[in-house]
C-alpha cells in the first residue's frame, strides 16, 4: 500500500523537516496544503532541493489565485527541480478563502476547475501552440510547455467529479466518508467512460484525517476537532460528510456557525470519527488504517494529522505509520 503525508509541522520541526524525515521514513510521497501562511510553492521547491525520491505533490493550489498559465509555469518549474516527482493538485478551495483572503470572486467554481485544468494540460502537453475559448477564461497563441504532469484534483460534490472522471489523473476526496466512498467515485468512473477513458487509471488518494495516542479518546478528540472545523467552516464538506451523515452534519455545522468550536467538536460522533478518519493506538492505528483502505476503491492514502493535535500525537502518528519503521 502506498502512503502519502501531509506535511505537518510540530513545535520542533517545520513542514519541510517533516518531508525530509517523511522520506527516511519510507512515505511514498508528501503532500504540500496551501491557505494561508507558507508558499506551497516555495516549500515544495526546498523539499525537491533537500530530498532524493519522494513524490512531491500540491494539495491543493486552488484554481483561483494563480491563472492557468502559472500553475503551468509553477508545475514545470517544479517538474523540473524535483527531477520528475512532482504532481499537480488543484481544487476549488471555498469562498471563504477566495472571497475573504485573496479577494476574488468564487464564480462558478466547478466550470473554474473544468477550465483551468484543461488550459494547465494543453500548457504543459508539448504540442504546439494553444488557444482556447472558455466560458469563463481564454487565451491565445502561446506555445506549449513540454513538460507533461499529472493532475489531481479535489473533486467534492457530484460536479466536481465529473471534472474528476473527464480530465484528471487523481482524485483527492476528502470529508466523503470512506463508506460512500465507492458509490461517489461512480460519478468520476461515469464521466471518465464517456470520455472513452480507463476509470481504474484515476488515482484515488484521499485525505485521511489521522491521530495516534496511547490513550485511545485522545486520539479520536483531535479527528473530532478536525472534522467539526470542515464541517462548520464549508458548505461543500458539510453536504460531504452529510452524504452518510446528514443529521449529524447539520448539528455539527449549527454548533459552529454560533461559535461553539467545543459543541461543535463533542457533536461528531464515534461512528463519523470510524467512517472518516483513523483514531488509534500504536497497536491498532496500522491495523485501522490497512482495514480501510482493503477492498475499496482507495489506490493511495494521504495521513493527515489533524492541525489541533499535540505534538506528541503528531510525532507518535507520524511514527506508528511510517511505512521503514
Amino acid at each position: 500500500m502506498k502512503i502519502g503525508l501531509l506535511a505537518t509541522s510540530t513545535d520542533e520541526l517545520e513542514d519541510v523537516d517533516v518531508a525530509v524525515r517523511a522520506e527516511e521514513q519510507g512515505y511514498d510521497d508528501v503532500w504540500l496544503p496551501e491557505l494561508w501562511g507558507e508558499s506551497g510553492v516555495v516549500q515544495a521547491t526546498e523539499i525537491a532541493t533537500r530530498t532524493e525520491e519522494i513524490g512531491i505533490r500540491s494539495a491543493i493550489f486552488n484554481v483561483y489565485s494563480r491563472s492557468p498559465a502559472v500553475l503551468a509555469m509553477t508545475a514545470a518549474s517544479l517538474q523540473r527541480v524535483s527531477d520528475g516527482r512532482f504532481a499537480l493538485g488543484v481544487g476549488t478551495s471555498t469562498s471563504k478563502a477566495v472571497e475573504d483572503l485573496h479577494g476574488a470572486a468564487f464564480d462558478r467554481p466547478v466550470r473554474r476547475a473544468h477550465e483551468t485544468i484543461e488550459i494547465v494540460r494543453a500548457y504543459t502537453a508539448g504540442e504546439g501552440r494553444v488557444d482556447y475559448d472558455g466560458e469563463l477564461l481564454e487565451v491565445s497563441d502561446f506555445p506549449s510547455l513540454e513538460t507533461p504532469v499529472p493532475i489531481y484534483h479535489a473533486g467534492l460534490g457530484p460536479a466536481n467529479r465529473r471534472v474528476v472522471g473527464r480530465l484528471a489523473d487523481g482524485w483527492i476526496p476528502h470529508n466523503i466518508p470512506f463508506s460512500g466512498l465507492e458509490d461517489a467515485f461512480e460519478e468520476v468512473a461515469k464521466a471518465a467512460r464517456e470520455r472513452e477513458r480507463d476509470p481504474g487509471e484515476i488515482t484515488v488518494a484521499p485525505y485521511v484525517p489521522t491521530a495516534v495516542a496511547e490513550d485511545l479518546e485522545t486520539a479520536r478528540d483531535a479527528v473530532r476537532q478536525h472534522l467539526a472545523y470542515y464541517v462548520g467552516s464549508g458548505e461543500g464538506y458539510r453536504r460531504a460528510v452529510g452524504t452518510v451523515f446528514p443529521d449529524e452534519a447539520e448539528r455539527v455545522a449549527a454548533a459552529w456557525s454560533e461559535g461553539n468550536r467545543g459543541e461543535a467538536a463533542d457533536a461528531v460522533t464515534d461512528e463519523m470519527v470510524a467512517d472518516l478518519g483513523v483514531a488509534g493506538t500504536p497497536e491498532d492505528a496500522e491495523e485501522r488504517l490497512e482495514a480501510l483502505v482493503a477492498d475499496t476503491v482507495i489506490d493511495h492514502p494521504i495521513v493527515v494529522v489533524p492541525d489541533p493535535a499535540s505534538s506528541e500525537v503528531t510525532e507518535l502518528t507520524l511514527e506508528t505509520l511510517a511505512p521503514d519503521r
